[in-house]
């Protein structure tokens, strides 16, 4: 099963989360958590840390990552592991191929036209606004 991450970054205040513009399919145009391909020699959470700073270039010093959630997609074959925190500091990003945009954390994410995983990330935000996090 070909394992994949998301990582959900928050800004200090809790108001802004982290999303890059994707520049190929899938989603391509649209806008999508941080992420990518899990290594075979890493744990899920290595690999959201991993990613994180190379598609952001936020560490480890920066923020500390809580799993959230996982979905086991059987007939795609694949597993989305979900990690999310919240910034420690302001930080300087540094992007890597997809452009990065904060956006508020009260915008529609179900909406198709501008957000990628269709309507998982509104689920996503939901269960973080009003069960984990205390925003």
């Amino acid at each position: 099963m070909r394992q994949v991450n998301i990582v959900l970054v928050f800004n200090e205040q809790k108001q802004q989360v982290l999303m890059c513009e994707r520049q190929k399919a899938p989603y391509k145009g649209l806008l999508n958590a941080i992420g990518g391909k899990k290594e075979p020699h890493e744990t899920m959470m290595e690999s959201c840390y991993r990613e994180m700073e190379e598609e952001s270039g936020i560490t480890s010093k920066d923020i500390t990552l809580e799993p959230l959630m996982n979905f086991q997609y059987f007939k795609l074959d694949y597993e989305l592991f979900v990690a999310a925190g919240v910034l420690r500091n302001e930080v300087q990003l540094v992007e890597e191929k997809n452009p990065l945009k904060w956006v508020d954390i009260n915008e529609d994410f179900e909406d198709r036209s501008r957000f990628a995983g269709d309507g998982n990330l509104q689920h996503m935000m939901d269960i973080l606004k009003y069960e984990t996090f205390d925003f």
